[in-house]
């Protein structure tokens, strides 16, 4: 990080963070430090690993320290929307956390952002964002040429990561989704929530008959080198998938990917995704628009030269 840096840390460097369970994975500290570094800012972002049992502890730690704001990884997005202070209008659509921005009340009364103080004030609150929807759609039409618009999707995963991806392909009048989960208990309350709210989406809860347009895998089976695969290839063979895109950038390949490419299926991992997510962080702590061509190109070294 070092090479990043014209000032060295001190007494008035500012922080930002990743919690995650685990986080050792995590290619946003590389991403983050270098939009900061552009951008001239004395502040540091650093990973930390935070068990699911300690997460309210960690959020009100970072808050009472004057940390600037944080992302949240797996497993702490739905968790953390009971946690925060106030949730902006992003996190209450899609439910779930991934960018914390933490304010201070100033003289006025007003709420503003820890970026506008130069003394930490005594009244302190923290605001959820979610800036993961968005970036979802972006980074699979970007990378893989898919229209969303009328495609029918398989979505593996119906967790944190896989509701917010439900919704937002939903929003986006894909002309079904077909819900995948080891509990179907859960793919079902997501399905019902897009019936409720996306009427003239088609559902279908687990494998669909013949082929489908994109596959997407929200699951986080694929981090580690022992996990099965996320998909069932006896119920659905990849090669029925045009495109598949798999939330997970590290590995850069992860098993399903490699499976998917050997078939003749266009393939993505998430690294566009995080890009798009953390360029979107940045400028809710900042104010300043993200320098997201440095951030990618940090990203892109710390995954593929791992």
């Amino acid at each position: 990080m070092s090479e990043l840096f014209a000032q060295s840390i001190d007494a008035r460097t500012r922080y930002c963070a990743v919690y995650g369970y685990p986080v050792k994975h995590s290619a946003s500290p590389a991403m983050q430090n270098a939009g900061l570094a552009v951008l001239g800012l004395n502040w540091r972002y650093v990973a930390f690993e935070v068990h699911p049992d300690n997460l309210r502890a960690a959020l009100n730690g970072a808050k009472v320290m004057g940390f600037v704001g944080l992302n949240l990884t797996v497993p702490h997005k739905v968790l953390a929307v009971d946690m925060v202070d106030c949730l902006d209008s992003s996190a209450r659509a899609w439910g779930a956390v991934n960018t914390v921005v933490f304010e201070g009340r100033s003289k006025d009364g007003a709420w503003r952002p820890l970026r506008e103080f130069t003394e930490l004030p005594r009244e302190l609150r923290s605001c959820g964002f979610n800036t993961d929807a968005e970036a979802i759609t972006r980074a699979i039409e970007e990378d893989l040429q898919v229209q969303l618009r009328g495609a029918k999707v398989l979505l593996l995963g119906a967790g944190g990561a896989g509701r917010t991806a439900a919704l937002r392909l939903a929003a986006e009048q894909v002309s079904e989704l077909c819900l995948v989960n080891r509990t179907m208990a859960k793919a079902a309350a997501v399905a019902e929530e897009i019936r409720t709210r996306h009427p003239g989406v088609k559902l279908t809860i687990g494998y669909p008959g013949g082929s489908v347009e994109l596959l997407v895998n929200a699951t986080s089976l694929g981090l580690k080198p022992e996990d099965p695969s996320p998909l069932d290839q006896n119920l659905f063979p990849v090669h029925r998938a045009g495109a598949v895109y798999d939330m997970i950038y590290r590995p850069a390949e992860t098993p399903l990917l490699k499976s998917a490419r050997a078939a003749g299926c266009r393939t993505a991992n998430g690294i566009g995704m995080l890009l798009y997510q953390g360029a979107k962080a940045l400028e809710l702590w900042t104010g300043q628009p993200a320098p997201v061509s440095a951030m990618r190109q940090a990203l892109e070294k710390n995954v593929y030269a791992a």
